[in-house]
């Protein structure tokens, strides 16, 4: 891409020391598009200068990490990468190796657990010899730098944040989200400088569309019939719609350090990184009139399994 990128690091991600853009790229994979289509998507994100990237092992059955490492190779240091551990139950090395070999690359910036939801789960992890000691030792080999989780439940991350254990954590920050991510999880993590990349902006997409999430048809939905010059056309649906700027603006008025949105085609980044360029902050009471918008138009699209 010629001339200047449209994004540039603002902040520290928490105490890595890393300084990210505000918003990040995530769902990357699609079987359905070519390999190599997919690559030059992710390349195209990073040329307008957006510099993290997050993947995991259970996103297409590793697809997505073969696409991310193929469209790191050779700008690798410019970018944070995120990768994840699926399993709480398997042991944490061979899950770390496994990824690693997908990517095709040494070493990530960050491994995660994926989806800690549960306190359980959490207290398992952060017990000694639990997986967060496995993960330390990975991080000691040079497989990764930094520790976290990602959550759908505030209640965990309540206790993971002041742990001393992670160095970034991942949740659910958008139009429609449960309140305490907002109002209790985000400022802990400022308050002990932990890292918060944040997603679910889109509601996994049931705010901006039909769907039930990840662009998945409904099995049923409402419809609606119009005409044209007395001929009676396809059936129009009715579900309200949220637009991808108000989603954006809400967002990035709560402020977590990074936004992660999927971005797999070009079209969908373009209309996010518009948004975020022409980003001015809600008012307090655009913010709830944008939370009502988004509290109609999940409505008939199933649970929001990010809200507790």
């Amino acid at each position: 891409m010629k001339g200047r990128p449209r994004f540039a690091p603002r902040r520290d991600l928490g105490k890595t020391g890393f300084r990210v853009t505000a918003l990040g790229v995530g769902d990357v994979a699609d079987r359905a598009l070519p390999f190599e289509q997919c690559v030059a998507t992710v390349r195209r994100a990073l040329d307008f200068g957006l510099n993290l990237v997050d993947t995991a092992p259970s996103y297409e059955n590793g697809y997505s990490e073969e696409i991310v490492g193929a469209a790191l190779r050779g700008r690798r240091e410019d970018v944070f990468l995120i990768d994840k551990i699926d399993h709480v139950d398997r042991p944490v090395a061979e899950q770390v190796e496994g990824s690693l070999a997908r990517l095709a690359l040494p070493s990530t910036d960050l491994f995660v657990f994926h989806g800690i939801s549960s306190l359980d789960d959490w207290r398992k992890l952060a017990a000694p010899g639990g997986g967060f000691d496995e993960l330390a030792e990975c991080v000691r080999r040079g497989q990764t730098r930094f520790r976290g989780i990602s959550s759908h439940h505030p209640d965990v991350l309540a206790q993971a944040i002041p742990s001393s254990l992670c160095d970034v954590v991942m949740f659910s920050i958008g139009p429609h989200v449960d309140e305490r991510y907002v109002r209790e999880t985000l400022p802990l993590a400022r308050a002990h400088r932990v890292g918060t990349v944040c997603f679910k902006t889109f509601g996994a997409g049931k705010l901006l569309g039909d769907t039930p999430g990840y662009n998945q048809p409904l099995k049923e939905r409402p419809r609606g019939k119009f005409s044209s010059g007395g001929e009676t056309l396809s059936p129009a649906p009715v579900l309200p719609h949220m637009t991808v700027t108000e989603c954006v603006r809400f967002t990035m008025t709560v402020d977590p350090d990074v936004a992660l949105l999927g971005m797999s085609f070009a079209n969908e980044q373009d209309e996010a990184l518009d948004a975020a360029e022409r980003f001015l902050p809600l008012s307090p009471a655009e913010m709830l009139a944008v939370q009502q918008r988004a509290a109609a138009a999940v409505v008939g699209k199933g649970v929001c399994h990010w809200n507790p």
